[in-house]
């Protein structure tokens, strides 16, 4: 099994390079999210772990805030906060949209005309507006916002979803199924289910990018995390509108960090696309039970 997986991690290095290379980074944040206690130099609430706004140097390697707290500790626990935020989010909404998008494409009628109305009225609204929104009534923390990706990334991987899910429940074993009397929740968790998994999966990898950069946005305006909990929107916040030309380094290791990781995510759903889509790939074929 191990010897299988690293063949076809290889060959999918080979293939999309690209890819490979923003699975590596999506790695290795993950890791630096889930080790940050042991690979932090400094505790990231400690106030003087240096000089204020100390510039990176041997001891300190990403400088210090005006606080004097170690900018590399905090960056590093603020991948926690954005890899739990986006890992939390985008798999809730795509189990909760792959759910709602078979069962309105399968059972059509007035079930689809009634989702897909709510999914039009989620969409009519812009992304961020919408999150805004909803943290304004629940108010600031990263559970909420965990809740308003939730209902903002829902709509589009539904309707996603379900387009995909219509043509397939018109195939012939799908209809040799419903023949046989299977039921209705077998037919779309056993036969439909498992052919949207590329789709779900490509889904998954392009809205983690959106995911971390939405969280960063709502700390950057102030409502996502509390700002006395490290996050790289609440570190860009202070360093790009307070510290940015006397202390430049502030700003800049945040920004640096969304930007490799959303792109990471980016480069490897474009590939994951290349890759499970049966029109590029003639591998890709449907999983008939």
């Amino acid at each position: 099994m191990a010897g299988r997986f690293a063949g076809t991690a290889y060959g999918f290095a080979r293939r999309k390079p690209l890819g490979a290379m923003g699975a590596v980074v999506l790695l290795l944040a993950a890791f630096a999210a889930v080790f940050a206690p042991q690979l932090a130099p400094f505790d990231p609430f400690k106030v003087e772990a240096g000089p204020q706004l100390d510039a990176p140097n041997l001891r300190t390697l990403l400088g210090t805030d005006e606080l004097g707290r170690d900018v590399l500790s905090r960056l590093l626990y603020g991948a926690r906060i954005s890899m739990y935020v986006g890992a939390i989010s985008v798999l809730s909404s795509i189990v909760l949209g792959t759910l709602l998008g078979i069962v309105s494409a399968y059972f059509g009628g007035l079930v689809d005309l009634l989702s897909q109305r709510l999914v039009d009225a989620l969409m009519a609204f812009p992304a961020l507006i919408l999150a805004l929104a909803i943290i304004a009534t629940l108010g600031p923390s990263t559970n909420n916002v965990v809740i308003a990706l939730i209902v903002v990334f829902v709509p589009g991987i539904t309707r996603t979803v379900r387009s995909q899910a219509l043509g397939i429940k018109e195939d012939d074993y799908v209809m040799a199924a419903q023949a046989l009397g299977a039921s209705s929740w077998r037919i779309m968790l056993r036969h439909i289910a498992p052919n949207t998994f590329g789709t779900s999966l490509v889904l998954a990898s392009l809205t983690l990018g959106w995911a971390i950069v939405t969280e960063a946005s709502l700390s950057f305006l102030g409502l996502g995390t509390p700002p006395d909990i490290p996050s790289w929107g609440g570190m860009l916040h202070g360093g790009a509108s307070v510290f940015l030309e006397v202390a430049p380094w502030l700003g800049v290791t945040p920004g640096m960090a969304i930007f490799l990781v959303v792109f990471a995510a980016n480069f490897l759903g474009d590939a994951l696309r290349d890759e499970l889509d049966p029109k590029l790939s003639p591998q890709t074929r449907p999983i008939r039970s």
